[in-house]
């Protein structure tokens, strides 16, 4: 299978991802499945599973029989692989996917379209494996300022280097709309788009700031990359732009989230 560039900088360990970005993508998954309107006796495909923060809400609702999943890091496919014994999960790309025409009731993408290499592709094969009248649905980071724990990380960063690849810069699908706008382009029908908001709690900043020390997506890839005195100096503007804080605190994000119906 070819390389996926947006899967180059989620190489790790599915317990490392939870720590970073899974403490938000679990409590966002149960809302992205209510707002998707997803109900028993349903089939859902889960593109781009991760180590199946998704996927789980989906097999306790429905069943490991009606739910499927596939993502690009061979490392999220095997944890969710041993998390959901027997569930169909492979390794491929939303761009290809492996499943045969109007083959389920639902796709659902969560946390994914910014990282696809082509989503016009990924939209058509989502439109693709799912029957007339079903349904196709996504959710991405607002980057304009409301995924705060991605926010502060590289307003710090633009702080200490301004060539920083801040994502609000570099990726698409953070702004109101673009989402939504794929799918009617794609000829989905019935096209809606909210918001969906999720607190994280962090024991405190370290808890924070191990997690860029991961390594994991663009934020931590980036982080690993700086010369010891600039992740240093990003460090300080970190703490320094959440209050430098020595309890326990709260973090809020919300994700724009569209679906629409194939016809």
């Amino acid at each position: 299978m070819p390389d996926v560039p947006g899967a180059r900088t989620f190489a790790a360990s599915g317990e490392a991802y939870d720590s970073f970005m899974g403490r938000y993508s679990r409590s966002l998954a149960p809302l992205f499945v209510d707002a998707a309107g997803i109900a028993v006796g349903q089939t859902v495909l889960d593109v781009g599973c991760g180590p199946g923060a998704l996927t789980g809400v989906l097999v306790d609702r429905l069943g490991i029989e009606s739910v499927s999943a596939f993502d690009p890091s061979p490392s999220f496919v095997d944890a969710c692989a041993s998390r959901f014994s027997g569930i169909d999960v492979r390794v491929g790309r939303a761009e290809d996917i492996a499943f045969g025409d109007d083959r389920f009731d639902v796709a659902m993408s969560q946390l994914v379209l910014h990282f696809v290499s082509d989503p016009i592709a990924a939209t058509n094969e989502m439109k693709r494996v799912v029957r007339s009248g079903g349904t196709v649905a996504a959710c991405v980071w607002d980057f304009e300022g409301e995924m705060e724990m991605l926010r502060h990380f590289w307003d710090g960063c633009l702080a200490v280097r301004p060539d920083a690849p801040d994502e609000a810069r570099t990726l698409r699908f953070g702004r109101a709309g673009e989402v939504a706008e794929l799918f009617t382009g794609a000829g989905l029908v019935d096209v809606e788009e909210s918001t969906l908001e999720v607190v994280a709690t962090y024991g405190g900043f370290d808890d924070l700031w191990n997690g860029f020390l991961a390594g994991i997506g663009p934020a931590g890839s980036y982080c690993v990359s700086l010369s010891e005195p600039d992740r240093a100096a990003v460090r300080s503007e970190l703490s320094v732009r959440l209050g430098s804080p020595r309890e326990p605190f709260d973090l809020r994000a919300v994700a724009r989230m569209a679906s629409g119906h194939v016809p």
